[in-house]
């Protein structure tokens, strides 16, 4: 890749971030129809399952980049992933539904479960620094404890997001009183004539097909972009908390606004937090993968990118206990204070890397 001219590569980049939207869309409306078909989302294995789907772009990027010894690019992607998928909930919230009488986005999807959500994602995160200041050497049979501590922790979220979806000893189960939908747990179906009107084996190949595309588009733009920007002086660590960070959070740009403008809030932030809840998880496959622990070699930037996403989750899960009324510039203030928050995190992320 690094021999090709930068136009190519950044031509190879564009056409795999295209793939990805496009069968980024396609996988989330199959993923959508097996779940309400098999009955996935009722089952803990099913919210593994769609998980995964739904970060397929990450996943692919992960095992790329630790496979080649890319650790920082692996990293940055996985927290600077987490970062601005976090501001995908104030895109959501500034172009999924407008108009007069309109509240902000986490005023009409505000559930008790969602901000337990928000704190699976904060303490899988903590963990995340936490494991940054182990030693090195600590690895045994390719595993490292910080890796499969946050495993375990996102494992026991699932059980107590999908208890808290069932039942909750608050009023109308969490829910707040004036919410016209209640906080699903997993995907729920969203209504898609031509996916609908498909067989079941039908549906599989399709989603087969864009899981194949979406892993294949996802090395593609990983190595196209990392030889382009770097060639363009882009850091690794920069390159893969903005660039590709952005790139591989295109397919939940497209389906929160699907879902937004059809009246899911719940289900358009459950998504966002479950994704950026799963994230770290990957960190276990890279080491595996690289054979070496991958925590302890983050530097000051992919900490920095860590406590900026539990920064940004905070602000979400107050914003969803207080649940904002007004708009101001066209969002709740909570994600206007997201947005700022962000454009300041990436302001610190090129100090950081700058020196």
């Amino acid at each position: 890749m690094d021999a090709l001219p930068i136009w190519l590569l950044l031509v190879l980049f564009a056409v795999g971030a295209a793939v990805i939207w496009v069968a980024g869309i396609f996988l989330s409306k199959t993923t959508d129809v097996l779940d309400g078909r098999l009955h996935l989302g009722s089952a803990l294995g099913g919210l593994i399952v769609l998980a995964v789907a739904t970060n397929l772009p990450e996943l692919a990027i992960t095992v790329s980049a630790a496979a080649s010894g890319s650790l920082e690019v692996a990293a940055g992607n996985i927290l600077g992933g987490i970062a601005i998928q976090t501001v995908v909930i104030a895109i959501l919230d500034l172009f999924g539904k407008r108009g007069k009488g309109v509240r902000p986005l986490t005023y009409r999807a505000a559930s008790l479960g969602l901000v337990l959500e928000a704190i699976v994602v904060v303490a899988v995160l903590a963990v995340v620094i936490a494991g940054s200041q182990l030693p090195p050497g600590l690895v045994f049979a390719r595993l490292s404890p910080d890796v499969v501590l946050i495993a375990v922790i996102w494992v026991a979220g699932l059980f107590l997001v999908q208890r808290a979806g069932k039942s909750l000893p608050w009023h109308e189960d969490g829910a707040a009183p004036d919410t016209k939908t209640p906080h699903p747990t997993g995907h729920q179906i969203r209504k898609q004539d031509r996916v609908e009107r498909m067989g079941t084996a039908a549906v599989v190949l399709v989603f087969a097909v864009c899981a194949l595309a979406t892993l294949g588009a996802g090395v593609l733009v990983e190595r196209a972009g990392d030889a382009a920007f770097g060639q363009l002086g882009l850091s690794g660590v920069l390159f893969g908390a903005t660039v590709l960070a952005l790139a591989t959070s295109l397919p939940e740009i497209s389906t929160g606004l699907q879902a937004v403008r059809q009246g899911n809030d719940n289900l358009a932030v459950s998504d966002i937090f479950g994704g950026n809840a799963f994230l770290p998880v990957l960190f276990l496959l890279a080491t595996v993968i690289s054979g070496r622990s991958v925590l302890p070699q983050a530097n000051a930037a992919d900490v920095f990118l860590t406590a900026v996403a539990i920064l940004l989750t905070l602000v979400y899960a107050v914003g969803l206990v207080f649940r904002p009324r007004k708009h101001i510039a066209g969002m709740g203030i909570d994600s206007l204070l997201v947005i700022v928050l962000y454009l300041i995190g990436i302001g610190g992320l090129v100090a950081i890397t700058a020196t």
